[in-house]
Formats: structure tokens, sequence, C-alpha cells
């Protein structure tokens, strides 16, 4: 079985191999008990009867994303499974139905659908069609509601705005946990390991954790990702808050990762009672472009809608556009984590106040260290009256090759030696507070989803006409620029309309207060932190199964 675009990238060699292949390839459902299988040269199964040698064609398995979930075989791999429910074309399926349901007057079998965008997806489209990510929102905000019949288009930046905020207030329990400085909160552990705190918002490094080191999983922060913090405003707040019970609304998210459809499958975010998961359904960025040439519709074409605030990051209107603005985040083009709970962290524990550009650029006691590759960067905090011994250390850390090192310096086999250096066993081996880490090289940004560069010439237009090879170097030189290009395009949204922090939010503020009671009220803690399993290891090789 195939890997998703998140852990197959080759500029890195960024390739884990599976524990075992696949172990459900084909249902097998024999006719004759003294019959075999064949194999040919396409791939197919085939039942050869012993008596007469007839050949019977065996239908592929249907793999739900549930079964990957459950199964250890791979780390990852959503985007070869044959998905029933994560597609585009279930999407068409409920928009169809409620047309039939309107049609024939039966208005209370309407489900209210809504999509929400994710700020990556915007940049990945802007990149290729050479358009600003607002054009983009704007074009998706009319094929989505007006040509195709959705009822809301939200952006997952807004939602992205409360993981910050619980990221970073989680950071500094922890932090103050270990220190002994605070006691924890009900219906946390009183002991156990606290640091460092390891981001939580890539489910391709989630999945991987959970199959293969169950014992990082302490030190994961409990935050949900943006994409699941969105489904439960959209299930848990807005429904309700138009009379729509959680089962009538369907919740679609463009994402740029494949494993996303895994984590919107994950059983801590089904609602028993309702039959209904909080995100319904994924669809890539590639999958919104095929979906615009499924529907006979250009991308470059002059239908737009103007942005609708609701659960959306943004801005009132600027002087130079004179209409509302998208607003950017600070930090990396994957959430900017490190970021924003570095400054959140620095004054809430020692009274510094960090500017934007103190992260950035490493200034006002911020100091950055490359590390061995471009997706492995230090960032240190040092107080001025002790310029030596930094008092935060965090890092980020981007694709499987970093994060194989960094889990193998989380290990409680190391934590006698960690104790001799005068570290506690909670915090194992690292010298790390905080990790931002990403499944995929170069962040969310180069996403298994994203559209990617089909050849050199899509950067460099050749001047000949004729299609020829490239060598390796150059492709990878056409990769590496196709993915600045796209991030150039995820901060022309910063550059153009400013920052708007999280506490600045004022949307946010009122979830807070409407729907969640307060901040560290337990219905917060309920909808905006999740946990996570370990997947118990299963001896069966699919290579040795014997048909």
């Amino acid at each position: 079985m195939a890997f998703s675009g998140a852990v197959l990238l080759t500029d890195l060699n960024d390739y884990i191999t599976p524990s075992q292949a696949c172990i459900k390839p084909v249902e097998i459902k024999r006719t004759h008990d003294d019959s075999q299988i064949r194999v040919d040269d396409t791939g197919g199964y085939y039942e050869v009867s012993q008596d007469d040698g007839l050949e019977t064609k065996l239908e592929p398995a249907t793999i739900s994303l549930n079964d990957c979930l459950a199964c250890s075989g791979c780390i990852t791999s959503a985007e070869s499974v044959l998905i029933t429910l994560q597609s585009q074309k279930e999407l068409y399926a409920v928009l169809e139905s409620n047309k039939l349901a309107l049609a024939e007057g039966r208005q209370q079998d309407v489900e209210m659908v809504v999509v929400s965008v994710a700020p990556q997806s915007r940049a990945s489209l802007a990149a290729k069609y050479d358009l600003t990510p607002l054009d983009v929102h704007k074009r998706l905000l009319w094929f989505f509601k007006t040509f195709l019949g959705v009822h809301h288009v939200f952006d997952v930046a807004f939602s992205r705005d409360m993981a910050l905020l619980e990221s970073a207030k989680e950071f500094v329990r922890r932090y103050r946990m270990h220190h002994g400085t605070q006691i924890p909160m009900p219906g946390t552990p009183k002991k156990g390991p606290v640091l460092p705190m390891l981001a939580s918002s890539c489910p391709g490094w989630i999945c991987y954790a959970e199959k293969t080191h169950d014992y990082i999983l302490p030190y994961i922060d409990s935050t949900k990702s943006p994409q699941q913090i969105m489904g439960s405003i959209v299930k848990d707040y807005l429904g309700p808050s138009l009379g729509q019970p959680p089962d009538k609304v369907y919740h679609v998210s463009v994402m740029p990762c494949y494993d996303k459809k895994l984590e919107a499958s994950r059983q801590d975010f089904y609602d028993d009672v309702y039959a209904t998961r909080d995100v319904d359904c994924v669809i890539t960025t590639g999958e919104v472009e095929r979906m615009f040439a499924e529907q006979g519709v250009n991308v470059l074409g002059p239908e737009s809608l103007d942005i609708d605030s609701l659960f959306t990051k943004a801005v009132a209107a600027t002087p130079y556009y004179g209409i509302p603005m998208l607003a950017g985040t600070e930090g990396s083009s994957s959430g900017g984590y490190l970021s924003y709970i570095l400054r959140y962290a620095a004054h809430a524990l020692f009274d510094v106040s960090l500017s934007l550009d103190d992260v950035a650029s490493g200034s006002n006691g911020v100091e950055i260290r490359p590390g061995r590759n471009s997706d492995f960067t230090e960032y240190l905090l040092f107080l001025p009256s002790d310029r030596t011994t930094p008092v935060l250390r965090f890092a980020v850390a981007y694709g499987f090759r970093n994060i194989q090192n960094l889990v193998r310096k989380i290990n409680p086999s190391a934590s006698a030696a960690t104790r001799r250096r005068g570290r506690t066993a909670a915090t194992a081996s690292s010298s790390y507070d905080y990790v931002e880490i990403m499944a995929c090289p170069s962040g969310c940004i180069n996403g298994g989803g994203q559209l990617k560069v089909s050849s050199p010439q899509v950067i460099a237009p050749s001047s000949s006409s004729a299609p020829q090879s490239q060598p390796e170097e150059t492709t990878l030189a056409a990769s590496r620029e196709w993915i600045a290009r796209t991030e150039r395009a995820y901060r022309w949204v910063a550059d153009t309309a400013g920052v708007q922090l999280p506490e600045s939010n004022a949307a946010v503020g009122v979830l807070y207060a409407e729907w969640l009671g307060g901040e560290d009220t337990e219905k917060a803690r309920s909808r905006l932190h999740t946990q996570y399993h370990a997947i118990e290891k299963t001896d069966v090789n699919g290579l040795g199964v014997v048909w």
C-alpha cells in the first residue's frame, strides 16, 4: 500500500517503511474449498477452481478510514485507501439530495452544508493561478455558495486562533507544573510526562506516534487541530444556534493534507447521540481544483463574492482595497504555533514582551539556531540577567527524518541518565520545552493534498516547445521553488492586511463567552481538547498471508 504525500517526499528522502503490508487487500469469498488464488500482472486477484480451471475475479475490499486507524501496519496511508465517504462525490450527493428534497417540498430533509477552507489551500491555488489568497477565497465563496448551493463557507484560520490560545495556555500550565508552581487542573494527571510539549495539529505525526511510539503520547498537546475545533463550532454551536441538530449539518473541510481525512474519521470526533462526525468530509486542495474542472468552471473566471466575516479571520475595510480583508497569522505557514506560544509564554512566565519580529529575526533575547537541515531550527529565549542559559528552548521539526531523531531523545529508557544530569524524569532526555512538529518537509504548505509542480516548466518555461526529460537536481530545484512560491502566496495575507492576534479576534471572545461559558471551563476542555490512543501491534504480515 502506498503512503500519502505527507510521507513520500523525494527532496529529503523522507521515507519510513511500513511495519507490515496492508492485511486487507481483497475480499475473498471462495466458492470452492479446493480453489487457489492467482494474481495477474495488473495486481488483480482471481479464484481458480481446481476442478475446471474456471477463474473468478475477486472484488477489492472496501477499507474504511477506521480500518486504517485501527491497524498498526502503515504509518499513514489515507491516499491509497478505497475511501467511500471522503471525496467530492459525497459532497455532490448531499447537495443533490438537498435539491431533490426542496423540489419535493421536504424542507425538513434538507441538510445545512458548511465548507471550511484552510489558508494553506488558498495559498496553493493562488500560487498556481497567479491570484491573491483573497481572490481565491472570493472565488471559492461564489463556487461553493452560488454555483453549488452550499449554505456557509468559513475560514479555518478563524478556528486556528482558538487552537493557538488553547495550546499556549496548556504550555504555560505544563511548564508551571513541571517547575512545581501550579496545581494540576481537575481531570489532568498530577504526575507524568509534562515537557516537552509537542504540537498536535498534524494528523500524520499523530498517527505515527500512536502506531510506533506510544510512550510519546503524554507529551503531545491535547488541543484539537483547527479542523476539528471548527468541526465543534459548526456542529455544537452554529447548528443549534440556527435550529439545526448536529445530524442535520453536513460539514466539509478543504485541507492541504490527505491525512486530515484520517483525522476526521477518529472515533474521538464522533457524536454517538446524533450518529454524526464533527467533520463529515475532507477534500484536498487538488480535489477542489478537480471540482472546478468537473463542473466546467474556470478558476480564473470573473465570478466572486465579497468575504463574509462569520467565522472568518478578517479585518475591517482597508483604505487601499476599500473592502474587508483576510487577516494574517504570525509565524510559520504551518499555523505559527511556535511563534505564538513562545511569545505568550515569555510574557506569562518571565514578563518579557516579544514582538513578532523578535521571534522572526532573533532579537530581544531570542536566538535562532539553524539545524542540520532546513526543516529543523531551534529558538532559544535568554533573559537579560543571564545570556548563557536559555529559559525556554523551542524547536521546529518538519519531516519524519527530523521527527525520528526527536522521538529517540524522548525515551523513558534514558530517564536514569537524565536524572543524573539534573533534569526530571518527566522531561525524559529531551532538552526542549516545545516542538512544532509536522510530518511534511517544509510543513503544511507542502502537504500531500496540495497542488504540485508537474515539471520545471511551471516555474521557468523552456524556450523549446518539446517536452524534455529533466535531471533529478533540476526537478528538486523546481519543487523547492514551487514551495517557496506557495509560501509567498500564504504570507501575502499578513503582509497586506497585517497580523491579527488571537486575543484580538473579538468573535473568538464571543464564542468563549456564549458557547463555552468562559475560558478554562469543563465545556471548553471537552470541546477544544482531545486524547490519543496507542495502537496495539499485530503480528500478522500481509505478505505472509496464505490465500
